[in-house]
Order: structure tokens, then sequence, then C-alpha cells
């Protein structure tokens, strides 16, 4: 069965930094945080034992792209992958639902992005009508067998939602009207998407409900501001590979003939 926790309301939960947290303060420490997390990830590369998942969701325009350049730019490519799951093709729709996710797992070593990703197959699926809440129980039920899988093939399972006011989601997304730098973004129906966020409010606090366990939580990320949002998700990451405690293996002597 799938995991259950709480039942909680996103209106409830902050989507802007806390009070008293000054946006100079957390810029200077996202730097330290920042060497601490290349050293991290090279050593992890390098152990080759241990990987990575970070699960990036949220509302359209919560800005899962901007966060990842700002947390993950400066680390070593060799040993970060980023992957968007986009509409399934055809090939997709023929197997089972997680079947093109399990292929993008990460390997020994390395730390493998999310951006969007299985959650998207109890998420957009209900609110366009296409999969029942029945369907969605039992897909709840394979994720949570799935992460579990990973995580006892030695991944660690990072999971964030970032949650951005229905009033910010608007703002940006009339940014991609506007803005030149932003207009490659606007996709038809942007406008109806900020008209769903009530809809997606309720299969998210679904999702929270019941793929949430203990091993493996989701975190409420607020994400109004980017800077805010970047520091949460990085020291959060941080903290996780400090636990992992990567090491560097030791080098291999030849013995000589």
């Amino acid at each position: 069965m799938p995991t259950t926790t709480p039942a909680f309301d996103l209106t409830k939960l902050p989507t802007r930094a806390p009070a008293g947290v000054h946006k100079d303060d957390v810029k200077r420490e996202m730097k330290r945080i920042h060497e601490d997390l290349v050293e991290l990830q090279n050593s992890l590369y390098a152990e080759n034992r241990r990987s990575v998942l970070v699960v990036l969701q949220g509302m359209d325009a919560s800005g899962k792209d901007g966060l990842i350049r700002r947390v993950f730019s400066g680390l070593n490519p060799q040993g970060v992958r980023v992957h968007s799951f986009k509409e399934p093709t055809d090939e997709e729709l023929a197997h089972d639902f997680l079947w093109r996710v399990h292929a993008q797992a990460p390997r020994h070593g390395m730390i493998q992005v999310f951006n969007r990703s299985h959650y998207e197959d109890v998420l957009i699926t209900r609110v366009q009508k296409l999969v029942s809440t029945e369907e969605a129980r039992r897909r709840f039920t394979a994720i949570n067998a799935f992460e579990k899988l990973l995580q006892q093939a030695g991944t660690t399972v990072l999971k964030f939602y970032l949650h951005v006011s229905e009033e910010e989601q608007r703002a940006r997304l009339q940014e991609r009207l506007t803005d030149p730098a932003k207009q490659w973004k606007y996709e038809a129906g942007d406008d109806a998407k900020a008209n769903q966020w009530p809809a997606y409010r309720l299969v998210y606090e679904d999702v929270f409900r019941h793929c949430s366990p203990a091993s493996c939580p989701w975190h409420i990320v607020p994400a109004d501001q980017n800077w805010y949002k970047a520091y949460e998700v990085a020291h959060r990451l941080r903290d996780t590979l400090r636990e992992l405690n990567p090491r560097y293996p030791q080098a291999k002597h030849e013995r000589p003939k």
C-alpha cells in the first residue's frame, strides 16, 4: 500500500523566505555551500559506489531550470546529468509508466537531476483526466517500490517540490510574453495553466500524502524568491552528501614482476 502521511494544505505553507532571512547573507552562504558541493561531488564520482537522484517538481514557472543553473553550475560535468521528462513517445507509452524512468536512474558515482519526473504520471495525467484515482493509487504503490529499489541499490533519493504562489506563477507566465530572454519558454495554453493551479494543488497534496515515507520524504521549498529556493536545495544536497561521506579511493599499485 502507498505510504500515507497526514493531510495538509499547500495554501497554508510559505512560498517566501522566513522573516529575518536576508538575501545578501544567503548569497554569501551559497558560495561556501558551492565550494563544499564541488569537493563532495568529486569524491562521490571518484568513489564510484553510490549515487544521488534529485527529483524536481513544481507548477509551471516554479523555476526548475533556473534552480539547476544556480545549484549545479561549476560542478564536474562528468558527474552530473540532467534529464527532463517530456510527453511520452509512442514507444514509451507501449511500456509500463516507469519503463522510461528506470533507464535514467543514476549509475554509481553520479548525481542525476530529474527536471520533472515519474510523478508527472500521477499529476498532469490526473488533471487532464487521463488517469483515474484508482489507477493513481496503484501507481503510488509502484512509485514507492521503485524508489525503495533505488535506495537498496545505493541511490539516495532527494525529492523537492518548488512551492510557488498562484500570484507569482501568473506574473512569471506573463513575463514569457514580455521579456525577450524568456519568450522562448512561452507555450500555447500558458494562460490556462495558471487557471489550473487549484487542480494541480490537489493532486500534489495527494502525492505528498501517499509517496513520502520517512526514508524518502518530500521537501517543500518556498519558490517565490529564486535566491532562497536555490539555497534550500543546495544546502540540503550538501548536507546529504556530507552524511554519505564519500571517500577518494586509494591508488591501485601493481606488484612488481
